[in-house]
């Protein structure tokens, strides 16, 4: 953790264009944006992957997200949270991205390519996934 680039950026090692914090998250600019107002919101509880942190580290994150969103004035934007590289996470502490989409050029692009799935195959696959919520 001492590593961490946003750990230090909480400990305040790491200089920061700070717009939110309390005792549990931490908002801040990307000073890598990909558009104007693209910011971050990160627990302070370090973890790499979303099921690192404890649920009562997370419950201020989407409304602080939120916030972001009317502060910025986005009208049309992304909520962006990766969990391991090969779902292009950079930094492994737990992060989420506010990413205003003003137009087609600036802001997230998006691919989605969509299955077929067999449908038997998929009503099993339910079946497995709800038993374990």
């Amino acid at each position: 953790m001492a590593a961490c680039i946003f750990c230090r950026i909480i400990k305040g090692e790491i200089p920061s264009f700070k717009l939110f914090e309390s005792e549990k998250t931490l908002a801040f600019l990307d000073i890598g944006p990909i558009s104007k107002g693209h910011a971050l919101v990160i627990p302070k509880f370090h973890g790499a992957k979303l099921t690192d942190i404890p649920d009562d580290h997370l419950s201020e994150i989407l409304p602080v997200a939120k916030k972001l969103v009317t502060a910025t004035g986005a009208v049309d934007y992304n909520i962006l949270q990766n969990n391991g590289r090969i779902a292009h996470q950079v930094v492994d502490h737990v992060h989420f991205h506010m990413i205003p989409k003003p137009n087609e050029q600036e802001g997230l692009g998006v691919g989605w390519p969509t299955q077929q799935p067999d449908m038997d195959a998929l009503k099993k696959y339910f079946e497995e996934v709800k038993s374990k919520m």
